[in-house]
């Protein structure tokens, strides 16, 4: 029976066509980053699995992680996050590195889940951290590098929202508006971050059940549901409004709008899957009915680095994935047109291959891309093969060519060709790439 041609399931083969997306995105990425003066490191794929015990989601570490014994009898991962592993580096050498530090990564990260549209098991992820700055600046500057990143993709800002929210307010609902204990809490935070997924009265039917009989007759899950209706933080109950984090949340928003971003929104309901976050959390959601989701999101998580024996250091970042951002580019119409990376395809006509392969390598070293096509192949089948590849130009090299140093340059879309010196052909090139 033959092998089968499939990649592993919730995993992608990246075709040329597939990696040029691919690339395209890595390169905004990295553009915008590098522009917020954020430098790029990496690690290895596989963790030891404590480091995930921690502080993830219990649904990640127990559900969703490619986790096994090596040959060592130890527990690793194959990292399902890059947030604790960033943690664990910045542990390493907490008093040599100079902050505020700021970092990214493009890692690939594995879950397994179920695939889906718009969710993988793998998938790549661009991850920006903070590190150092106490203050609502970290928020502030990784909220608007989020947004700078949507624009630099060409979103428009009705394209997509962000919703913030505070670790912080959650924890006051939790504990003082409602009363609810330890346990009551972090279940009612797991069950409103699933609450979009669900029937709206499978949802009050499972609020109803977590609040005891005095409780529910003291009107907390009616004051629960209430709240999640709120819009803004102008519309929280008194009790509520005074508490640090309001404050904190108010100041946030002025900020945002000052610096032109109206497309940011309070939302009470987000909660962030992850354990280790501590105060403001975030998350970019695509605004298209049919593709109506969070993209991206992250927050502060100041407790993780100290989980490594370090001292304390104040964090914030966020994850951007590739494949929620490739199905909103799709949506959008946000894909480039994006096209082979080779410049000419060259043929050589003539018996002097030598020479020939001497005048593609001159190319090659004034910056152009080129191929070259096998010798003793059919001219109609080398006119197919580019056009099938996408190329551009194609490039003949005979006897005659050789003799005058100018070359037959074929403009495959314009089906036109003329003959130009080689520094001519190279100008020429260059001016179609910046078409």
């Amino acid at each position: 029976m033959a092998l089968s041609t499939q990649p592993y399931k919730g995993a992608r083969d990246f075709y040329p066509e597939d990696k040029r997306l691919q690339k395209y995105i890595f390169s905004i990425w990295r553009n915008v980053a590098e522009r917020y003066g954020y430098e790029e490191y990496d690690a290895p794929i596989l963790e030891p699995l404590e480091i995930y015990l921690a502080k993830s989601s219990k649904e990640i570490v127990n559900e969703q992680t490619y986790a096994f014994k090596d040959r060592g009898d130890r527990s690793v991962v194959i990292r399902p996050e890059m947030t604790p592993t960033v943690s664990r580096m910045v542990a390493a050498k907490r008093q040599e590195l100079a902050y505020p530090l700021r970092w990214y990564s493009t890692p690939n990260v594995w879950r397994y889940e179920r695939p889906q549209r718009g969710r993988l098991r793998e998938h790549w992820q661009l991850n920006i951290d903070l590190f150092g700055i106490e203050s609502l600046e970290a928020e502030q500057e990784v909220i608007c590098m989020a947004h700078d990143l949507m624009v630099a993709f060409g979103a428009k800002p009705d394209m997509y929202n962000i919703r913030i929210n505070s670790r912080q307010l959650v924890n006051a609902v939790m504990q003082d508006y409602l009363g609810l204990d330890q346990v009551q809490s972090a279940t009612l935070s797991r069950l409103i971050d699933r609450m979009h997924k669900m029937e709206h009265a499978t949802f009050v039917a499972e609020v109803d059940a977590l609040f005891t009989p005095s409780q529910r007759e003291a009107g907390k899950s009616d004051h629960l549901l209430d709240l999640l209706k709120i819009k803004s933080i102008n519309g929280l109950p008194a009790q509520l409004k005074d508490h640090e984090s309001v404050k904190e949340l108010s100041q946030l928003f002025d900020s945002l709008k000052n610096l032109g971003i109206a497309n940011a929104t309070f939302d009470i309901s987000l909660m962030r899957g992850f354990d280790y976050y501590t105060d403001i959390v975030f998350e970019v959601f695509d605004t298209d009915p049919e593709n109506n989701r969070s993209l991206f999101g992250g927050g502060r998580y100041d407790g993780l680095v100290e989980l490594f024996g370090a001292e304390k250091v104040a964090s914030v970042g966020f994850g951007m994935g590739d494949v929620t951002l490739a199905g909103f580019l799709e949506s959008h119409s946000l894909v480039p047109n994006l096209q082979t990376e080779t410049d000419i395809y060259a043929v050589s006509l003539g018996e002097d291959t030598q020479r020939a392969q001497k005048v593609i390598s001159e190319l090659r070293e004034m910056g152009l891309n080129v191929a070259t096509a096998p010798n003793g192949r059919k001219l109609e089948k080398e006119i197919k093969t580019a056009l099938k590849k996408g190329i551009p130009y194609m490039l003949f090299i005979g006897e005659k060519e050789l003799a005058d140093e100018q070359y037959t340059l074929r403009d495959l879309k314009a089906e036109k060709e003329e003959r130009h010196s080689l520094q001519r052909i190279v100008s020429i090139v260059k001016d179609y790439r910046k078409q």
